[in-house]
């Protein structure tokens, strides 16, 4: 890295169902997004992120990982799944109606 770059500002962040790890660092403004990760140690300290597999994004909007970030930008780390939204929501529509009609 030469010194006449310029470094932006970001952060990488890997939620958990139980903590979320953010880590900040400064890197050139070019950086791919792949690289910044890299660069964070977030792969070393969860060797179960694989960004093969997992989607990555910036405050929510998917990002492909030759991107590239801008100063404050958030990168996150996305975990798969472990039950679909929309059946979770159907299910509990469903025990709602059960509910409510044993009431009735």
């Amino acid at each position: 890295m030469h010194s006449d770059q310029p470094l932006i500002h970001v952060e990488v962040v890997y939620a958990l169902p139980n903590m979320q790890r953010v880590l900040k660092l400064a890197v050139v403004a070019d950086t791919p997004i792949q690289e910044i990760i890299e660069q964070s140690g977030i792969l070393a300290m969860y060797p179960d992120i694989n960004l093969k597999k997992n989607k990555v994004g910036i405050y929510s909007r998917n990002v492909k990982l030759d991107g590239t970030a801008r100063e404050g930008d958030r990168i996150e780390i996305y975990r798969p799944l472990v039950a679909d939204p929309r059946e979770i929501r159907r299910k509990r529509a469903e025990q709602a109606k059960l509910e409510a009609d044993k009431n009735k």
